[in-house]
């Protein structure tokens, strides 16, 4: 599979893990950064991963900050992407199975890496349901407002 995965600054060691092992387990892996625990803005990583994520160029993203809020609200500006913020296995599948999420969500300071690698093998694992679920889906992109 590929997947993009981008983080801010708190987050910096957790994208490095989750890459290193996500490449280790034969996934490609674009790594939006940042490199370094310099401070940055986590909309300027979300808005990234977003646009790769919406364009098509990989099949998957994984957003990443210290609470995993701020990155998630701004992957999900592009309504393309649906993000969940999960902070373990069974909301991360269900963010599949019934959203048909795109883009999973992990707070660097809530969990751990073990946690985190849960998240992420049952984010991928899952197939989107359909069904019932796809027209709800499919309203997600497009607001009644």
């Amino acid at each position: 599979m590929k997947i993009a995965i981008a983080s801010d600054h708190a987050a910096v060691d957790l994208k490095a893990e989750l890459a290193q092992w996500l490449r280790a387990e034969g996934h490609d892996v674009d790594d939006l950064g940042p490199a370094t625990t310099d401070r940055v803005d986590y909309p300027d990583y979300g808005y990234s991963l977003a646009s790769v994520v919406a364009s098509g160029a990989v099949e998957w993203g994984i957003a990443l900050c210290g609470s995993g809020v701020g990155i998630a609200i701004a992957v999900n500006r592009n309504p393309a992407c649906r993000c969940a913020l999960v902070g373990e296995p069974l909301s991360a599948a269900l963010s599949r199975e019934h959203n048909d999420a795109n883009v999973l969500a992990l707070g660097a300071r809530l969990i751990g890496v073990d946690m985190a690698k849960a998240c992420v093998t049952a984010f991928l694992s899952t197939s989107f349901g359909g069904g019932r679920h796809a027209g709800r889906v499919e309203k997600l992109s497009k607001p009644a407002l």
